[in-house]
Formats: structure tokens, sequence, C-alpha cells
């Protein structure tokens, strides 16, 4: 009985996905293309996954896969686990990895970025349009380990309040892409600070070709400061009874409404480079990757109770 049921939701969230194409609200509505994509999303995970993750010989055939720690600006550090696509990645944290209570169990973040130097000035205009009276633009600096820090990208919040999720704008900075260090690629069009262009091309060597889906569970609160600067960006956003959906043209994130003690990252799509005929299920601490059938893949985290 599990196939009409799985059918219907599939249709279910079809009809949710052309409604918000057709009725989205967001900076395109007046004509704009969408100047903000999904550029990565983060999760805090309990140690057990995190671990689990961190040494699974799966991963590292699956995806594009790294565990690095990075030093970015006032010398702060964070060790995270990555999955790299062609223009999106997941950043995996276990508690403690992130400084402050941003490592704490169940804190999440997620970064869109713009594709042109200069998107990001408008998505902030469009932010003080909407009321956001004193958006908080910062630089990130970035370390490669000589204690030279260099501009690695502009960014900007709506707020600098939260409880366990926080959402930023980001635009990458030309001085990065001109470092040998980061080991960008070529400019395709003038004004490129692309997504494919800053990640790198070894995601053709794995089955992970991108994130297209992300699900997570936030306080109303966070949901509050994170939808303005997502249809300032122009993304397609749609506000649910229990959340809000919203789409770039290629990611679908699925926010839902929750308490603070049941917030994170609860669920990642993944687009494959190619299709497998069969379906690989990988535990992973308190998490599971399910690969297949299909060009799919699907990764649920449990949720706290």
């Amino acid at each position: 009985m599990s196939k009409p049921r799985r059918t219907r939701t599939i249709l279910q969230l079809l009809t949710v996905l052309l409604t918000l194409a057709a009725t989205g609200t967001g900076a395109a509505e007046a004509g704009e293309p969408a100047l903000l994509h999904v550029n990565h999303g983060y999760g805090v995970l309990d140690r057990e996954t995190a671990d689990a993750i961190e040494h699974s010989a799966y991963l590292k055939d699956f995806a594009n896969f790294q565990v690095r720690t990075t030093t970015g600006a006032g010398g702060e550090k964070w060790t995270g686990r990555y999955l790299m696509g062609r223009e999106t990645y997941v950043e995996l944290f276990g508690v403690g990895d992130l400084p402050g209570k941003d490592g704490d169990l169940g804190s999440a973040g997620l970064g869109v970025s713009a594709e042109r130097t200069g998107q990001l000035s408008t998505v902030v205009r469009h932010l003080h349009d909407a009321g956001i009276a004193n958006p908080l633009e910062f630089l990130q600096t970035r370390d490669f380990g000589d204690g030279k820090p260099i501009p690695w990208f502009n960014g900007v919040f709506t707020t600098d309040q939260y409880d366990t999720f926080g959402a930023w704008g980001m635009e990458y900075r030309a001085e990065y892409f001109a470092d040998p260090r980061g080991n960008t690629g070529p400019a395709r069009y003038p004004g490129d600070i692309s997504r494919n262009r800053y990640l790198p091309d070894d995601y053709r060597n794995h089955q992970m070709r991108d994130v297209t889906g992300i699900r997570l569970g936030v306080t109303a609160r966070d949901l509050g400061n994170t939808l303005p600067l997502l249809r300032a960006g122009g993304m397609t956003v749609r506000q649910l009874p229990t959340g809000a959906l919203a789409f770039d043209g290629m990611t679908t994130i699925r926010f839902d409404t929750v308490p603070a003690d049941q917030a994170g990252l609860r669920q990642l799509d993944l687009a494959l480079n190619r299709p497998t005929g069969t379906r690989h299920v990988e535990q992973l601490g308190h998490s599971t990757l399910t690969a297949g059938p299909g060009a799919h893949a699907r990764w649920t985290f449990a949720i706290r109770t």
C-alpha cells in the first residue's frame, strides 16, 4: 500500500511546485531574474552521526567528500564534512565543531549566493524596500594557513537575532577567484562569480551531482527572519500552515515550523550524475542515505524528541 500513498505525495508536491512557479512571491514578480540561488546548507548533528559520516568509505565514493578545517574572519575556525556537487554542496558538523551556540545540536544554516558581481547590492536594496531597515552586511575572509587572509565573500543577514537557524545572502569576491590557492575555474562571462566556477569539477567522478531539496525544522522567529531574504533574492516563496516552501529553479527548501528543541536538518534530496538500477541504503549513525533506483538519492536525519 505504500506505492499509492507515495504517488499521491509526489503529485501533491508537484502541484505545490507548479503553483509556486506560477504565483510565487519575491523580486521575480517584477520581471527580474532570480538574484540568489541555494549555495549550501549545513546542519549540526549528534557526535555519533558526525563521526560515522566522517569515516564513511561509502561517502568517499558517493560524492566529492572532504573533511577540512577552515579559518575565517578574525581567526575563527570550524571543521566540517563536505559533500560537494556541481553548483551546490552540503556542510555537516558534529556538536561543538562550530563556535558558540552555532555548534549546538540542531543548529543549521543556509547560504544563498549571487552568480554575478553586484547582484547582492540589489538584494540589499530589495530588503530595504521590504522594510528591513538595517540588514547586516559583512565581509568574510579566508586564511589558507599562511596567516594572510584574503577577501572570500560579501554577505548579508536580515538580523543578528536567531534561535537555531540563520540564512545569509553571499557574493564571492573577485580577489578570491584571482588567488590560485582557491583552485577555482575560469570566468565564463563578465562578472562571473558563480557557484559552478567556485566548486571543483571532481563531482564528475562520483555519484552525487547537486542538492535538489533541503528540509529543515526551524522556529517561527527564524522562519520570519529568513523569508524576506529569499524573497529579496527573487526566489519563489510560499507560506504554508506548517511552515514554508522556497524554490530557486533547481533546489526546493522546505521549512517546518517547530519548537526550538525539535529544530535541525531533517532531509536532503540529491541529484545523481547517472541513473542507477539498484537501491542502496547506507546507515550513517542516526541518519539514512538511500541512493537509487534512478538518478536521485534521499538522506534523512533523525528528528530530536
